[in-house]
């Protein structure tokens, strides 16, 4: 397996594992610290699925302003409250239910009078729970079935004189952190004693069957209530205040109330007078009244339309937990470009699509954990693969820079671009020079190792400095000589030109540095430039390990041959006349120095001979 497999493979058992970890925190309901985002992402696919009907089945009557004003108080009295439940239950309907806590006495008349209309109806009145420290809790407490059941202080109970004519309900709500309420708790405890709460209580009394319960669901008559962890109801409401059909107190006292929204209906009474504190905010409405959020409960329990996060919900979070985030990295990995940016944004839009419809067919998938578990692998992952590629390509540049130094700049260059240059041979025509230093051989066994190394480095590095300068290539640094071409990696018309130029400045460059050596190491060098100009081939050879570059022909012997020439004629340049032509009389041999020629030479290892010139830089002369 290749490094950059294995790493891909750590990354994306590594993404599964933290997703699997944040995955089952969230299905054993241990993930409230991704409260703040899941609840402003379900505000916004609320907002998105838009206001819905409510069922007809429930009617509120608002104890509203118009209310107030006319009853000159607030709270009303408990003889107005009681000339309310007598109206309504003249109409028939399912339930009444109060929500109002009836926990202070009142005049003692009042208060007989609304304990003789409450005992002659099917009447819900409210409690509500106290906890220590003012905040609800529905963390764990034990292993039994109701260790999630929110466990308060003690309950806030109604007067016995009408706690014992009425059932009760606890009213208490579970708001996020923004204060909107995002569960109804079915069941409350407080100590040993459990209690029902207010919505389960209307709801029980209005299908006329006490519910049951399992450990994940309700079961109300016909109807099957699936819970969240602790059995809590999540709520979704259906829009702005005024959206559950609600009448003022005022028109049933006025006795000008329509009998058929009352008859078989579950009517509940609640305040929703300006400052009477019994508000929350929600997606649709700033403040909207707590008889609206029990009757939202009071209806998902009717009619189960209420959304559903239940433990199975939970476990398919959980999967989109594990499965995100190593699709995301997955494709980091596959593809860094705009392709694979393209498929994660994909991904991305494919999982919102399914959010999304999940959430308007009443299933809430979390959308918080999935993000808390795709985006740090995501970015972690991201970014060390940019550390890397950064690292890589700090690695390549290197070895380039490297190879530039080993190879012959233009070949390497070229080979980058073009992988399969001279894998098969190819006949061109080239300017060939080579240069040798004359008597080192002599003067290294004097000079030691070091001095000679410095002194082949310095010569190096002159003459590919003035190669370089002129177009060319060194195809080989042979000892204290090298060979130079002007021809590849591709033929140029002016190369024979260059060349021409090169011989002149390795010329002048070369007898600049033997002036500035010691005396007695510079009385002991000289060097010789032979050049020519003719067709060659050039090729790759070597295994699939290890190749170099190779020229051959008779251009490259007459060029090295030339050498021995220039020698012989005490010149420092041996150029054949078929190069100075090519080069043309505007080359730098014509311009600078001497140039004598052409003369007939015999080339060694060459039958006939060839015309040459020879040249001499001004310096010398």
């Amino acid at each position: 397996m290749s490094g950059r497999a294995l790493q891909t493979l750590i990354a994306l058992v590594l993404a599964g594992l933290w997703g699997a970890g944040l995955g089952f925190a969230h299905w054993r309901g241990n993930m409230w610290s991704l409260d703040r985002v899941e609840a402003t992402m379900t505000d916004l696919r609320t907002l998105v699925r838009g206001t819905a009907k409510p069922p007809e089945l429930i009617t509120i009557v608002a104890i509203d302003d118009e209310a107030v004003r006319n009853e000159g108080r607030y709270p009303l009295s408990r003889a107005t409250l009681a000339r309310i439940v007598d109206t309504i239950a003249r109409f028939g309907p399912k339930a009444i239910a109060v929500d109002v806590l009836l926990v202070d006495p009142g005049k003692k008349g009042d208060d007989e009078a609304l304990a003789r209309s409450l005992r002659g109806t099917s009447t819900v009145i409210a409690a509500a729970a106290v906890y220590s420290g003012g905040k609800q809790s529905i963390a764990a407490e034990g292993d039994g079935p109701l260790a999630r059941v929110p466990n308060a202080k003690r309950f806030l109970w109604p007067l016995k004189a009408f706690s014992d004519i009425a059932a009760v309900g606890v009213v208490n709500v579970v708001t996020d952190w923004t204060g909107t309420p995002r569960f109804v708790p079915l069941l409350f405890r407080a100590g040993d004693r459990t209690e029902a709460s207010f919505s389960l209580r209307v709801a029980a009394m209005a299908v006329g069957e006490d519910p049951g319960i399992a450990p994940d669901y309700l079961s109300l008559g016909a109807q099957r209530i699936r819970t969240d962890i602790g059995h809590i109801l999540p709520l979704t409401f259906y829009g702005p205040r005024g959206t559950i059909r609600t009448i003022s107190a005022t028109t049933v006292l006025g006795g000008q109330v329509d009998g058929g929204i009352i008859r078989d209906r579950i009517v509940v009474i609640g305040a929703t007078a300006t400052g009477a504190g019994d508000v929350f905010p929600t997606p649709f409405d700033p403040v909207l009244p707590g008889v609206e959020v029990m009757s939202t409960a009071i209806a998902h329990l009717m009619t189960g339309d209420g959304i559903v996060r239940d433990q199975y919900v939970r476990l398919a979070d959980a999967g989109f937990a594990v499965v995100l985030p190593v699709v995301l990295v997955g494709l980091l990995a596959w593809r860094r470009n705009a392709i694979g940016l393209a498929a994660i944004v994909g991904v991305v839009v494919i999982w919102f699509v399914v959010n999304m419809t999940a959430f308007s067919h009443h299933i809430w998938l979390s959308a918080a954990l999935p993000m808390a578990a795709a985006v740090p692998p995501a970015i972690l992952f991201g970014a060390a693969q940019l550390w890397l590629g950064r690292n890589q390509a700090q690695y390549f540049a290197t070895q380039s820079e490297l190879l530039q130094r080993v190879q012959a700049p233009g070949f390497a260059g070229w080979l980058a671009k073009h992988d399969d240059f001279l894998l098969e041979p190819v006949r061109t025509d080239a300017a060939i020079i080579f240069i040798d230093l004359s008597g080192f051989t002599g003067l290294s066994e004097t000079l030691g190792p070091n001095a000679t190394r410095e002194l082949l480095n310095t010569f190096h590095a002159l003459v590919d400095e003035e190669v370089t300068s002129c177009g060319g290539v060194v195809t080989n640094f042979m000892g204290d000589g090298a060979m130079i071409q002007f021809g590849l990696p591709e033929a140029e018309t002016d190369d024979a030109f260059n060349a021409a130029r090169c011989c002149a400045a390795l010329s002048s460059r070369t007898n600049n540095w033997l002036v500035s050596l010691p005396a007695s190491t510079a009385s002991r060098l000289g060097f010789k430039i032979g050049a020519h100009y003719g067709t060659i081939v050039a090729s790759r050879l070597g295994g699939k390990r290890r190749q170099h570059i190779a020229t051959t022909g008779d251009t490259v012997n007459v060029a090295s041959r030339l050498m021995e020439i220039a020698a012989d004629q005490n010149a420092e340049v041996a150029v054949s006349d078929k190069m100075l032509q090519v080069a043309g009389r505007d080359c730098e041999l014509f311009k600078s120095g001497a140039l004598r020629g052409p003369v007939e030479a015999q080339v060694r290892g060459r039958s006939g001979s060839l015309a040459i010139w020879l040249w001499q830089s001004s310096q010398t002369l």
